[in-house]
Protein backbone atom coordinates (compact mmCIF):
# COMPACT_ATOMS: atom_id res chain seq x y z
CA UNK A 1 0.00 0.00 0.00
CA UNK A 2 2.44 2.45 0.97
CA UNK A 3 4.89 3.65 -1.56
CA UNK A 4 7.13 6.28 0.40
CA UNK A 5 6.78 6.76 4.12
CA UNK A 6 7.96 10.48 4.82
CA UNK A 7 6.57 13.23 3.05
CA UNK A 8 9.55 15.52 4.00
CA UNK A 9 8.41 18.36 0.98
CA UNK A 10 12.26 19.38 0.83
CA UNK A 11 11.27 19.28 -3.30
CA UNK A 12 8.67 22.12 -2.62
CA UNK A 13 11.43 23.58 -0.05
CA UNK A 14 14.03 23.85 -2.71
CA UNK A 15 11.63 24.78 -5.69
CA UNK A 16 9.64 27.36 -3.77
CA UNK A 17 12.13 28.83 -1.54
CA UNK A 18 9.11 28.12 0.95
CA UNK A 19 9.69 26.95 5.08
CA UNK A 20 8.59 23.74 5.71
CA UNK A 21 7.37 25.22 8.96
CA UNK A 22 4.67 26.92 6.67
CA UNK A 23 3.00 23.51 5.71
CA UNK A 24 -0.08 22.52 7.38
CA UNK A 25 1.28 19.36 7.33
CA UNK A 26 4.82 17.60 8.18
CA UNK A 27 6.44 14.02 7.75
CA UNK A 28 4.30 11.12 9.20
CA UNK A 29 6.02 7.64 10.60
CA UNK A 30 5.28 4.41 9.19
CA UNK A 31 2.96 2.62 11.57
CA UNK A 32 0.99 5.60 12.10
CA UNK A 33 0.11 6.04 8.26
CA UNK A 34 0.28 2.04 7.90
CA UNK A 35 -2.89 1.78 10.72
CA UNK A 36 -4.92 4.29 9.06
CA UNK A 37 -4.14 5.36 6.10
CA UNK A 38 -7.45 6.60 5.40
CA UNK A 39 -7.80 9.26 7.62
CA UNK A 40 -4.27 10.77 6.93
CA UNK A 41 -4.75 10.33 3.14
CA UNK A 42 -7.90 12.61 4.05
CA UNK A 43 -5.73 14.90 6.46
CA UNK A 44 -2.80 15.06 3.34
CA UNK A 45 -5.18 16.21 0.84
CA UNK A 46 -6.97 18.97 2.76
CA UNK A 47 -3.64 20.39 2.96
CA UNK A 48 -2.98 20.14 -0.45
CA UNK A 49 -6.10 21.83 -1.06
CA UNK A 50 -5.26 24.70 1.13
CA UNK A 51 -2.26 25.95 -0.96
CA UNK A 52 -4.91 26.83 -3.77
CA UNK A 53 -6.18 29.62 -1.66
CA UNK A 54 -3.00 31.07 -1.19
CA UNK A 55 -2.28 29.98 -4.96
CA UNK A 56 -5.74 31.68 -6.52
CA UNK A 57 -4.88 35.28 -5.28
CA UNK A 58 -1.61 35.67 -7.46
CA UNK A 59 -2.98 33.33 -10.30
CA UNK A 60 -5.66 35.73 -10.86
CA UNK A 61 -3.50 38.82 -10.91
CA UNK A 62 -1.18 37.57 -13.86
CA UNK A 63 -4.31 36.66 -15.56
CA UNK A 64 -6.62 39.39 -15.50
CA UNK A 65 -4.54 42.41 -15.10
CA UNK A 66 -2.70 41.82 -17.89
CA UNK A 67 -5.47 42.22 -20.39
CA UNK A 68 -8.05 44.94 -21.54
CA UNK A 69 -11.11 44.61 -19.26
CA UNK A 70 -9.88 46.75 -16.14
CA UNK A 71 -8.08 49.57 -15.16
CA UNK A 72 -6.56 51.23 -12.63
CA UNK A 73 -6.57 54.65 -11.09
CA UNK A 74 -3.65 55.63 -11.80
CA UNK A 75 0.38 53.66 -11.37
CA UNK A 76 0.82 52.24 -8.12
CA UNK A 77 3.98 50.72 -6.18
CA UNK A 78 2.34 47.39 -5.68
CA UNK A 79 4.03 44.43 -8.25
CA UNK A 80 0.97 43.85 -9.29
CA UNK A 81 1.50 46.74 -11.29
CA UNK A 82 3.95 44.97 -13.32
CA UNK A 83 1.40 43.00 -14.78
CA UNK A 84 -0.89 45.88 -15.96
CA UNK A 85 1.90 47.93 -17.61
CA UNK A 86 3.84 44.94 -19.02
CA UNK A 87 7.16 46.11 -17.33
CA UNK A 88 8.10 42.19 -16.93
CA UNK A 89 10.90 42.47 -14.03
CA UNK A 90 11.92 39.22 -12.51
CA UNK A 91 11.93 40.57 -8.51
CA UNK A 92 8.07 40.45 -8.29
CA UNK A 93 6.69 39.44 -4.87
CA UNK A 94 3.64 38.29 -6.58
CA UNK A 95 4.88 36.41 -9.23
CA UNK A 96 7.20 34.36 -6.86
CA UNK A 97 4.09 33.90 -4.20
CA UNK A 98 2.30 32.44 -7.93
CA UNK A 99 5.51 30.13 -8.21
CA UNK A 100 5.49 29.05 -4.38
CA UNK A 101 2.13 28.25 -4.16
CA UNK A 102 1.85 26.17 -7.32
CA UNK A 103 4.87 24.00 -6.58
CA UNK A 104 3.67 24.05 -3.29
CA UNK A 105 0.41 21.98 -4.37
CA UNK A 106 2.26 20.07 -6.93
CA UNK A 107 4.89 18.90 -4.23
CA UNK A 108 2.03 17.75 -1.99
CA UNK A 109 -0.07 16.07 -4.68
CA UNK A 110 2.82 14.37 -5.51
CA UNK A 111 4.00 12.88 -2.31
CA UNK A 112 0.25 11.94 -1.99
CA UNK A 113 0.17 9.85 -5.13
CA UNK A 114 4.05 8.49 -4.57
CA UNK A 115 3.24 7.92 -1.22
CA UNK A 116 -0.10 5.19 -1.59
CA UNK A 117 -0.79 2.07 -4.41
CA UNK A 118 -3.51 2.64 -5.97
CA UNK A 119 -6.54 -0.01 -5.60
CA UNK A 120 -7.51 -0.08 -2.19
CA UNK A 121 -11.05 1.28 -2.55
CA UNK A 122 -13.42 3.34 -4.39
CA UNK A 123 -13.16 6.96 -2.14
CA UNK A 124 -9.98 6.02 -1.33
CA UNK A 125 -8.41 6.10 -5.40
CA UNK A 126 -11.02 8.85 -5.55
CA UNK A 127 -8.78 10.61 -3.85
CA UNK A 128 -5.86 9.97 -5.76
CA UNK A 129 -7.00 11.12 -8.65
CA UNK A 130 -8.05 14.37 -6.92
CA UNK A 131 -4.41 14.91 -6.26
CA UNK A 132 -3.50 14.15 -10.14
CA UNK A 133 -6.41 16.56 -11.16
CA UNK A 134 -4.83 19.45 -8.76
CA UNK A 135 -1.15 18.82 -9.85
CA UNK A 136 -1.96 18.59 -13.43
CA UNK A 137 -4.05 22.10 -12.94
CA UNK A 138 -0.94 23.52 -11.09
CA UNK A 139 0.76 22.90 -14.26
CA UNK A 140 -1.59 24.04 -16.29
CA UNK A 141 -1.68 27.25 -15.14
CA UNK A 142 1.91 27.76 -14.29
CA UNK A 143 3.23 26.59 -18.27
CA UNK A 144 0.56 29.28 -19.49
CA UNK A 145 2.11 32.14 -17.50
CA UNK A 146 6.08 31.36 -17.59
CA UNK A 147 5.73 29.33 -21.27
CA UNK A 148 4.68 31.21 -24.47
CA UNK A 149 1.38 30.23 -26.62
CA UNK A 150 1.35 26.73 -27.57
CA UNK A 151 1.41 27.70 -31.28
CA UNK A 152 4.40 29.41 -31.23
CA UNK A 153 6.85 25.82 -31.51
CA UNK A 154 6.02 23.82 -28.11
CA UNK A 155 8.95 21.59 -28.83
CA UNK A 156 11.68 24.23 -28.27
CA UNK A 157 10.11 26.85 -26.07
CA UNK A 158 10.62 26.53 -22.30
CA UNK A 159 7.63 25.40 -20.37
CA UNK A 160 8.21 24.88 -16.45
CA UNK A 161 10.09 22.65 -14.50
CA UNK A 162 8.74 18.39 -13.95
CA UNK A 163 9.44 18.11 -10.46
CA UNK A 164 6.23 15.41 -9.16
CA UNK A 165 7.30 14.39 -5.71
CA UNK A 166 10.51 14.68 -3.41
CA UNK A 167 13.46 13.03 -4.77
CA UNK A 168 14.95 10.63 -2.95
CA UNK A 169 18.46 11.91 -2.16
CA UNK A 170 17.48 15.17 -0.79
CA UNK A 171 21.16 15.59 0.23
CA UNK A 172 22.74 15.78 -3.05
CA UNK A 173 19.74 17.51 -4.77
CA UNK A 174 19.89 18.01 -8.95
CA UNK A 175 16.69 18.94 -10.35
CA UNK A 176 16.01 19.36 -13.79
CA UNK A 177 15.57 22.36 -15.42
CA UNK A 178 12.67 23.76 -17.42
CA UNK A 179 10.74 20.93 -20.11
CA UNK A 180 9.55 22.37 -22.92
CA UNK A 181 6.33 23.91 -23.22
CA UNK A 182 5.29 20.34 -25.51
CA UNK A 183 6.50 18.40 -22.59
CA UNK A 184 5.18 20.20 -19.81
CA UNK A 185 1.04 19.70 -21.91
CA UNK A 186 2.28 16.58 -21.59
CA UNK A 187 2.26 15.72 -18.33
CA UNK A 188 -0.67 18.19 -17.57
CA UNK A 189 -2.58 15.90 -20.02
CA UNK A 190 -1.18 12.53 -18.38
CA UNK A 191 -2.35 13.59 -15.32
CA UNK A 192 -5.84 14.89 -15.96
CA UNK A 193 -6.40 11.62 -17.56
CA UNK A 194 -5.39 9.75 -14.81
CA UNK A 195 -7.41 12.28 -12.62
CA UNK A 196 -10.59 11.45 -15.40
CA UNK A 197 -9.49 7.84 -14.54
CA UNK A 198 -9.89 7.43 -10.78
CA UNK A 199 -12.49 10.07 -10.21
CA UNK A 200 -15.18 7.91 -9.39
CA UNK A 201 -17.24 10.05 -6.77
CA UNK A 202 -18.46 13.54 -7.12
CA UNK A 203 -18.12 15.19 -4.01
CA UNK A 204 -19.84 18.78 -5.32
CA UNK A 205 -17.95 21.57 -6.75
CA UNK A 206 -14.97 22.43 -4.32
CA UNK A 207 -13.18 19.12 -4.61
CA UNK A 208 -11.78 17.54 -7.93
CA UNK A 209 -14.44 15.45 -10.06
CA UNK A 210 -14.43 13.52 -12.94
CA UNK A 211 -16.48 16.58 -14.68
CA UNK A 212 -13.44 18.94 -13.47
CA UNK A 213 -11.05 16.90 -14.92
CA UNK A 214 -12.86 16.86 -18.02
CA UNK A 215 -13.60 20.23 -17.88
CA UNK A 216 -9.95 21.48 -17.71
CA UNK A 217 -8.93 18.95 -20.72
CA UNK A 218 -11.40 20.74 -22.76
CA UNK A 219 -9.85 23.95 -22.03
CA UNK A 220 -5.74 21.93 -22.52
CA UNK A 221 -6.53 20.85 -25.76
CA UNK A 222 -8.19 24.68 -26.94
CA UNK A 223 -4.76 26.13 -26.27
CA UNK A 224 -3.26 23.29 -28.20
CA UNK A 225 -5.45 23.91 -31.40
CA UNK A 226 -3.68 26.15 -32.91
CA UNK A 227 -4.67 29.74 -33.91
CA UNK A 228 -7.87 30.23 -36.57
CA UNK A 229 -5.28 30.99 -39.46
CA UNK A 230 -3.88 27.52 -38.74
CA UNK A 231 -5.47 25.43 -36.56
CA UNK A 232 -4.67 22.02 -35.04
CA UNK A 233 -7.84 19.65 -36.19
CA UNK A 234 -6.38 16.82 -33.97
CA UNK A 235 -6.33 19.10 -30.61
CA UNK A 236 -9.59 20.78 -31.41
CA UNK A 237 -11.50 17.58 -32.07
CA UNK A 238 -10.47 16.67 -28.99
CA UNK A 239 -11.42 19.71 -26.97
CA UNK A 240 -15.16 19.32 -29.05
CA UNK A 241 -14.85 15.79 -27.43
CA UNK A 242 -13.98 16.31 -24.20
CA UNK A 243 -16.52 19.28 -23.66
CA UNK A 244 -18.78 16.77 -24.88
CA UNK A 245 -17.91 14.49 -22.18
CA UNK A 246 -19.20 17.46 -19.74
CA UNK A 247 -22.10 18.82 -21.26
CA UNK A 248 -23.65 15.14 -22.12
CA UNK A 249 -23.00 14.17 -18.48
CA UNK A 250 -26.26 15.87 -17.29
CA UNK A 251 -24.56 17.04 -13.94
CA UNK A 252 -24.00 20.12 -14.30
CA UNK A 253 -26.84 23.49 -16.19
CA UNK A 254 -26.47 26.96 -17.10
CA UNK A 255 -28.54 28.96 -14.62
CA UNK A 256 -31.10 30.90 -16.56
CA UNK A 257 -30.64 34.55 -16.58
CA UNK A 258 -31.75 36.47 -13.73
CA UNK A 259 -30.03 33.87 -11.42
CA UNK A 260 -26.63 34.25 -13.61
CA UNK A 261 -27.12 37.86 -13.07
CA UNK A 262 -26.39 37.35 -9.12
CA UNK A 263 -24.07 34.14 -10.27
CA UNK A 264 -21.02 36.07 -7.52
CA UNK A 265 -23.49 36.14 -4.70
CA UNK A 266 -23.92 31.89 -4.82
CA UNK A 267 -21.59 29.54 -2.93
CA UNK A 268 -19.71 27.14 -5.43
CA UNK A 269 -22.10 24.39 -3.43
CA UNK A 270 -25.08 26.02 -4.33
CA UNK A 271 -24.51 26.98 -7.93
CA UNK A 272 -25.08 24.32 -10.37
CA UNK A 273 -23.34 26.10 -13.79
CA UNK A 274 -19.79 25.98 -11.16
CA UNK A 275 -17.82 22.52 -12.08
CA UNK A 276 -14.32 23.68 -9.92
CA UNK A 277 -13.94 26.27 -7.59
CA UNK A 278 -11.57 26.91 -4.67
CA UNK A 279 -13.45 27.19 -1.83
CA UNK A 280 -13.22 30.30 0.14
CA UNK A 281 -14.82 31.26 3.93
CA UNK A 282 -15.92 34.22 5.17
CA UNK A 283 -13.64 33.55 8.07
CA UNK A 284 -10.61 34.18 5.66
CA UNK A 285 -11.63 37.58 4.61
CA UNK A 286 -12.44 39.46 8.55
CA UNK A 287 -11.61 42.90 8.92
CA UNK A 288 -8.68 44.29 6.76
CA UNK A 289 -8.59 41.33 4.88
CA UNK A 290 -11.26 42.29 2.84
CA UNK A 291 -8.99 44.93 1.61
CA UNK A 292 -6.72 42.33 0.38
CA UNK A 293 -8.66 39.96 -1.80
CA UNK A 294 -9.01 39.57 -5.35
CA UNK A 295 -12.72 41.86 -5.03
CA UNK A 296 -10.79 44.14 -2.83
CA UNK A 297 -9.45 45.97 -5.33
CA UNK A 298 -12.47 46.02 -7.63
CA UNK A 299 -15.20 47.31 -5.44
CA UNK A 300 -14.99 49.30 -2.14
CA UNK A 301 -18.71 47.32 -0.85
CA UNK A 302 -19.75 48.84 3.11
CA UNK A 303 -16.08 50.53 3.32
CA UNK A 304 -14.53 47.34 2.81
CA UNK A 305 -12.02 47.44 -0.03
CA UNK A 306 -9.54 48.89 -2.22
CA UNK A 307 -11.63 50.12 -5.03
CA UNK A 308 -8.61 51.22 -7.27
CA UNK A 309 -9.54 49.46 -10.73
CA UNK A 310 -12.73 49.27 -12.71
CA UNK A 311 -14.21 48.06 -15.21
CA UNK A 312 -12.61 49.52 -18.86
CA UNK A 313 -14.58 51.83 -21.22
CA UNK A 314 -13.55 48.39 -23.76
CA UNK A 315 -15.40 46.29 -21.42
CA UNK A 316 -18.48 48.68 -21.10
CA UNK A 317 -18.46 49.37 -24.41
CA UNK A 318 -19.06 45.41 -25.59
CA UNK A 319 -21.63 45.30 -22.76
CA UNK A 320 -23.45 48.12 -24.56
CA UNK A 321 -23.21 47.18 -28.27
CA UNK A 322 -26.39 45.56 -28.93
CA UNK A 323 -27.96 48.45 -26.42
CA UNK A 324 -27.49 50.82 -23.71
CA UNK A 325 -26.89 48.71 -19.99
CA UNK A 326 -28.28 51.63 -17.71
CA UNK A 327 -27.09 51.51 -14.56
CA UNK A 328 -29.04 54.44 -13.07
CA UNK A 329 -31.21 53.81 -10.19
CA UNK A 330 -34.35 55.16 -11.33
CA UNK A 331 -34.19 54.01 -14.42
CA UNK A 332 -32.14 50.81 -14.19
CA UNK A 333 -32.09 48.62 -17.14
CA UNK A 334 -29.53 45.71 -18.19
CA UNK A 335 -29.42 44.10 -21.67
CA UNK A 336 -26.84 42.20 -21.18
CA UNK A 337 -26.45 40.34 -18.05
CA UNK A 338 -22.55 40.68 -17.82
CA UNK A 339 -23.45 44.04 -16.56
CA UNK A 340 -24.84 43.40 -13.52
CA UNK A 341 -21.44 42.60 -12.31
CA UNK A 342 -20.61 46.80 -12.92
CA UNK A 343 -22.09 48.94 -10.51
CA UNK A 344 -21.16 52.61 -11.10
CA UNK A 345 -20.46 54.75 -7.75
CA UNK A 346 -23.08 57.55 -8.46
CA UNK A 347 -23.04 60.85 -6.80
CA UNK A 348 -25.36 62.21 -4.45
CA UNK A 349 -25.85 65.48 -3.15
CA UNK A 350 -24.84 65.41 0.26
CA UNK A 351 -28.18 67.88 1.72
CA UNK A 352 -30.64 66.85 -0.85
CA UNK A 353 -29.70 63.65 -1.95
CA UNK A 354 -30.43 64.02 -5.93
CA UNK A 355 -28.09 62.87 -8.51
CA UNK A 356 -25.94 65.20 -10.98
CA UNK A 357 -27.05 64.78 -14.51
CA UNK A 358 -24.28 64.98 -16.98
CA UNK A 359 -22.94 64.14 -20.51
CA UNK A 360 -20.31 61.24 -20.37
CA UNK A 361 -17.91 60.69 -23.36
CA UNK A 362 -14.34 59.95 -23.70
CA UNK A 363 -12.62 62.85 -25.82
CA UNK A 364 -8.82 62.33 -27.06
CA UNK A 365 -6.03 63.96 -26.07
CA UNK A 366 -2.67 64.20 -27.38
CA UNK A 367 -0.79 64.74 -24.15
CA UNK A 368 -2.88 61.57 -22.02
CA UNK A 369 -4.41 59.65 -24.69
CA UNK A 370 -8.36 59.26 -23.62
CA UNK A 371 -9.69 60.81 -20.97
CA UNK A 372 -13.15 60.72 -19.46
CA UNK A 373 -15.63 63.62 -19.62
CA UNK A 374 -18.20 64.32 -17.32
CA UNK A 375 -20.08 67.53 -18.33
CA UNK A 376 -22.90 69.21 -16.16
CA UNK A 377 -26.07 68.79 -18.31
CA UNK A 378 -28.84 71.91 -18.49
CA UNK A 379 -32.15 71.05 -20.66
CA UNK A 380 -34.56 73.82 -21.51
CA UNK A 381 -37.72 72.17 -23.14
CA UNK A 382 -36.46 69.61 -26.25
CA UNK A 383 -32.66 70.85 -25.92
CA UNK A 384 -30.57 69.65 -23.90
CA UNK A 385 -26.72 71.53 -23.85
CA UNK A 386 -23.85 70.99 -21.11
CA UNK A 387 -20.98 72.61 -20.45
CA UNK A 388 -16.91 71.51 -19.96
CA UNK A 389 -14.95 74.18 -18.70
CA UNK A 390 -15.63 77.96 -20.29
CA UNK A 391 -18.03 75.71 -23.31
CA UNK A 392 -21.28 74.91 -23.38
CA UNK A 393 -22.54 72.97 -26.35
CA UNK A 394 -25.35 71.63 -27.46
CA UNK A 395 -25.99 67.85 -27.76
CA UNK A 396 -27.46 66.31 -30.99
CA UNK A 397 -29.50 62.99 -30.51
CA UNK A 398 -28.08 59.66 -31.76
CA UNK A 399 -30.65 57.56 -29.74
CA UNK A 400 -32.56 59.67 -27.71
CA UNK A 401 -35.03 56.63 -26.26
CA UNK A 402 -31.55 55.52 -25.08
CA UNK A 403 -30.10 58.94 -23.67
CA UNK A 404 -27.32 58.28 -26.46
CA UNK A 405 -26.71 61.83 -27.68
CA UNK A 406 -23.21 63.31 -29.76
CA UNK A 407 -21.29 66.17 -29.02
CA UNK A 408 -19.39 68.10 -31.56
CA UNK A 409 -16.21 69.37 -28.88
CA UNK A 410 -13.84 71.97 -29.02
CA UNK A 411 -11.07 69.99 -30.58
CA UNK A 412 -13.21 69.61 -33.79
CA UNK A 413 -14.17 65.79 -33.07
CA UNK A 414 -17.77 64.57 -32.92
CA UNK A 415 -18.11 62.34 -29.45
CA UNK A 416 -20.85 60.19 -28.58
CA UNK A 417 -21.22 59.61 -25.11
CA UNK A 418 -24.49 59.42 -22.80
CA UNK A 419 -27.13 61.32 -20.46
CA UNK A 420 -26.10 59.77 -17.10
CA UNK A 421 -25.52 60.48 -13.11
CA UNK A 422 -22.35 61.91 -12.50
CA UNK A 423 -19.82 59.27 -11.53
CA UNK A 424 -17.56 59.76 -8.40
CA UNK A 425 -14.37 59.97 -9.65
CA UNK A 426 -10.67 58.31 -8.13
CA UNK A 427 -8.02 60.67 -9.22
CA UNK A 428 -9.55 61.45 -12.10
CA UNK A 429 -11.32 58.45 -13.31
CA UNK A 430 -14.87 57.09 -12.94
CA UNK A 431 -15.42 54.34 -10.79
CA UNK A 432 -16.88 51.81 -12.44
CA UNK A 433 -16.62 48.87 -9.91
CA UNK A 434 -16.82 45.14 -10.67
CA UNK A 435 -18.16 43.04 -8.38
CA UNK A 436 -17.99 39.69 -9.91
CA UNK A 437 -15.02 38.92 -7.71
CA UNK A 438 -17.04 39.90 -4.42
CA UNK A 439 -20.08 39.51 -2.54
CA UNK A 440 -20.65 35.43 -2.03
CA UNK A 441 -22.97 34.77 0.18
CA UNK A 442 -23.70 38.37 0.21
CA UNK A 443 -20.41 38.71 2.74
CA UNK A 444 -18.23 42.25 1.27
CA UNK A 445 -15.63 40.20 -0.60
CA UNK A 446 -15.48 36.71 -0.34
CA UNK A 447 -15.19 35.04 -3.53
CA UNK A 448 -14.66 31.71 -4.32
CA UNK A 449 -12.33 31.45 -7.25
CA UNK A 450 -13.74 29.88 -10.41
CA UNK A 451 -11.51 27.53 -12.17
CA UNK A 452 -14.33 25.58 -14.57
CA UNK A 453 -17.50 26.61 -15.08
CA UNK A 454 -20.32 25.12 -18.22
CA UNK A 455 -20.50 28.52 -19.76
CA UNK A 456 -16.77 28.35 -20.43
CA UNK A 457 -17.47 24.73 -21.94
CA UNK A 458 -20.06 26.16 -24.45
CA UNK A 459 -17.43 28.57 -25.50
CA UNK A 460 -14.22 25.36 -26.10
CA UNK A 461 -16.31 23.71 -28.12
CA UNK A 462 -17.79 26.45 -30.14
CA UNK A 463 -14.28 27.92 -30.55
CA UNK A 464 -13.26 23.98 -31.35
CA UNK A 465 -15.60 23.77 -34.00
CA UNK A 466 -15.20 26.57 -35.67
CA UNK A 467 -11.32 25.90 -36.04
CA UNK A 468 -12.38 22.65 -37.66
CA UNK A 469 -14.94 24.24 -39.83
CA UNK A 470 -17.97 23.11 -38.41
CA UNK A 471 -19.68 26.60 -37.97
CA UNK A 472 -23.24 25.63 -38.03
CA UNK A 473 -22.37 23.70 -34.72
CA UNK A 474 -20.21 26.64 -33.52
CA UNK A 475 -23.11 28.82 -33.96
CA UNK A 476 -25.54 27.02 -31.79
CA UNK A 477 -23.39 26.95 -29.10
CA UNK A 478 -22.43 30.50 -28.96
CA UNK A 479 -25.70 31.70 -29.21
CA UNK A 480 -26.72 29.55 -26.46
CA UNK A 481 -24.03 31.69 -24.18
CA UNK A 482 -25.00 34.92 -25.85
CA UNK A 483 -28.78 34.36 -25.79
CA UNK A 484 -28.60 33.73 -22.11
CA UNK A 485 -27.40 37.13 -21.85
CA UNK A 486 -28.78 39.54 -24.27
CA UNK A 487 -32.53 38.52 -25.13
CA UNK A 488 -32.57 38.26 -28.91
CA UNK A 489 -29.01 38.65 -29.17
CA UNK A 490 -28.70 35.63 -31.42
CA UNK A 491 -25.79 35.79 -34.50
CA UNK A 492 -27.42 35.11 -38.21
CA UNK A 493 -24.45 33.38 -39.22
CA UNK A 494 -20.91 32.65 -38.10
CA UNK A 495 -18.29 31.52 -41.10
CA UNK A 496 -14.65 31.62 -41.60
CA UNK A 497 -14.79 35.81 -41.88
CA UNK A 498 -16.20 36.83 -38.55
CA UNK A 499 -15.60 33.48 -35.96
CA UNK A 500 -12.44 34.40 -34.67
CA UNK A 501 -13.77 38.22 -33.65
CA UNK A 502 -17.58 36.74 -32.80
CA UNK A 503 -16.04 34.27 -30.47
CA UNK A 504 -13.41 35.94 -29.10
CA UNK A 505 -15.79 38.99 -27.86
CA UNK A 506 -17.92 36.19 -26.08
CA UNK A 507 -15.03 34.79 -24.14
CA UNK A 508 -14.35 38.18 -23.09
CA UNK A 509 -17.48 39.19 -21.89
CA UNK A 510 -18.42 35.76 -20.23
CA UNK A 511 -15.30 35.05 -18.94
CA UNK A 512 -14.40 38.89 -17.80
CA UNK A 513 -12.55 38.81 -14.27
CA UNK A 514 -11.74 35.11 -14.77
CA UNK A 515 -8.20 35.34 -15.17
CA UNK A 516 -8.45 34.19 -18.71
CA UNK A 517 -8.64 37.30 -20.97
CA UNK A 518 -4.97 37.86 -21.26
CA UNK A 519 -4.41 34.42 -22.07
CA UNK A 520 -7.01 33.86 -24.60
CA UNK A 521 -5.61 36.87 -26.80
CA UNK A 522 -2.28 35.59 -26.89
CA UNK A 523 -3.11 31.86 -27.59
CA UNK A 524 -5.19 32.89 -30.75
CA UNK A 525 -1.90 35.05 -31.89
CA UNK A 526 -3.56 38.16 -31.38
CA UNK A 527 -2.83 41.67 -29.96
CA UNK A 528 -3.61 43.22 -27.00
CA UNK A 529 -4.68 46.84 -27.33
CA UNK A 530 -6.02 48.89 -24.57
CA UNK A 531 -6.55 52.39 -26.58
CA UNK A 532 -8.98 53.35 -23.32
CA UNK A 533 -8.55 55.70 -20.18
CA UNK A 534 -6.29 54.97 -17.99
CA UNK A 535 -2.36 54.99 -17.23
CA UNK A 536 -1.19 52.10 -19.07
CA UNK A 537 0.49 52.78 -22.47
CA UNK A 538 -3.12 53.74 -24.71
CA UNK A 539 -1.03 53.91 -27.92
CA UNK A 540 0.88 50.53 -27.55
CA UNK A 541 -0.64 46.90 -29.54
CA UNK A 542 1.59 43.62 -27.62
CA UNK A 543 1.57 41.05 -29.98
CA UNK A 544 1.35 37.51 -29.10
CA UNK A 545 4.84 37.35 -30.39
CA UNK A 546 6.44 39.66 -27.75
CA UNK A 547 8.81 38.83 -24.92
CA UNK A 548 6.30 40.61 -22.12
CA UNK A 549 3.52 37.72 -23.22
CA UNK A 550 5.26 35.77 -20.28
CA UNK A 551 6.39 36.14 -17.06
CA UNK A 552 9.69 35.95 -16.11
CA UNK A 553 10.93 33.08 -13.37
CA UNK A 554 11.07 34.67 -10.50
CA UNK A 555 14.57 35.38 -9.16
CA UNK A 556 13.98 34.07 -5.96
CA UNK A 557 13.27 30.65 -7.43
CA UNK A 558 16.36 30.47 -9.77
CA UNK A 559 18.46 31.57 -6.73
CA UNK A 560 17.01 28.73 -4.64
CA UNK A 561 16.84 25.72 -7.66
CA UNK A 562 19.51 23.37 -7.20
CA UNK A 563 20.24 22.52 -10.51
CA UNK A 564 19.86 24.60 -13.50
CA UNK A 565 16.63 26.87 -13.87
CA UNK A 566 16.73 28.90 -16.86
CA UNK A 567 15.40 32.39 -17.23
CA UNK A 568 12.81 33.58 -20.20
CA UNK A 569 14.69 36.07 -22.19
CA UNK A 570 14.66 39.50 -22.21
CA UNK A 571 13.81 40.69 -25.01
Amino acid sequence: MIKKICIALLACASIASCDIDRFPYGSMDTDRIENDPDAYIESLLNGTYAQLKTWSDPMHRCGEYAGDNIMIRGSSTDAFYEFISFSRTPNNGRLNQFWNAGYKAIAQSSNIINMFEEGRNAEFDNKLGECYYIRGLMYFYLVRAYGRPFYQNPSVNLGVPIVNGTPEDVVNLELPDRATVQQTYEQIIADLLKAEEMLTIDNGPIYASKGAAQALLSRVYLYMSGTYDSPNSQYAQLAVEYADKVINSANYALLPRDQFMQYNTYTPENNPETIFAVKRVASEFSGADHFYGVGGMYANIGGMGWGEMYASAKYIDLLNETGRNDWRPEKYRIVDARAAFIEPTYSRNASTGAFTEVFRFIKQDPANGFNYVQAPVTRSGNVITCRDGDQTYTLSAVDAAQEIYSINYSDNRTYIGVLDNFITLNRVYPQFYITKASREGEDSHLHSPVISRLGEIYLNRAEAYAKLGNYRAALTDLNLIRTRSIVNGSYASLDASNANARIDKERQLELAYQAERSYDVFRNGGSLTRSYPGPQIQNESIAASDFRVVYFIPQDAINSYPGTLTQNPTQ
